[in-house]
């Protein structure tokens, strides 16, 4: 389910720097990102570029991106963030987060039409400049049907607002693919 943005103030903070998060991000290397390790989710066509992953603080990518490396240090309990790529013709399969200890937000980056994530029963799309947030438990998938790459800021947040990082397990997927390439999450 989508969750209603006010009651996280990093929000607003992420919405009005979103202009330098993704002058940040366009200035990557397309070498840095990497694909999606659970491609049986989607088959080709997802890749990110990670800042933090379950806790971990991904170096060589966080100093390439001070800017947007500062606002999700800035973010309450904050486990994990990175840019996640969608090429045109990707279709994200249906499936569920890792834990109930964390919500997700998407900050649109690059949004053309015709990307859009259903969550739960709820179909949305993306805004450049803007935030979703959604408890990434709830059964979602994503399309892109559109003729441009789509970009958004990911961001997993203690649900609780604490300021303490949950311990969240990294899988196992997620960690053998971290092994093989250090800027992706």
């Amino acid at each position: 389910m989508y969750l209603p943005t006010e009651p996280y103030p990093f929000v607003a903070d992420l919405e009005r720097h979103w202009r330098v998060i993704r002058a940040e991000f366009e200035a990557l290397d397309p070498s840095s990102r990497v694909a999606w390790p659970e491609r049986e989710l989607y088959g080709r066509g997802w890749e990110v570029v990670g800042l933090y992953a379950f806790g971990r603080k991904l170096e060589e990518a966080c100093a390439r991106c001070p800017e947007t490396t500062r606002l999700v240090e800035a973010i309450p309990g904050m486990t994990t963030a990175g840019f996640s790529f969608l090429h045109p013709g990707t279709h994200i399969l249906p499936h569920r987060g890792y834990t109930t200890d964390v919500l997700r937000c998407h900050l649109g980056l690059l949004v053309p039409d015709g990307c859009c994530m259903r969550v739960g029963g709820e179909t949305r799309q993306w805004v450049e400049g803007r935030c979703l947030v959604f408890d990434d438990t709830n059964e979602h998938e994503v399309w892109h049907r559109g003729d441009q790459p789509r970009v958004v800021l990911l961001v997993d947040f203690a649900r609780s607002g604490a300021a303490e990082r949950p311990a969240v397990a990294m899988p196992a997927v997620v960690e053998a693919a971290l092994g093989r390439a250090e800027p992706g999450v």
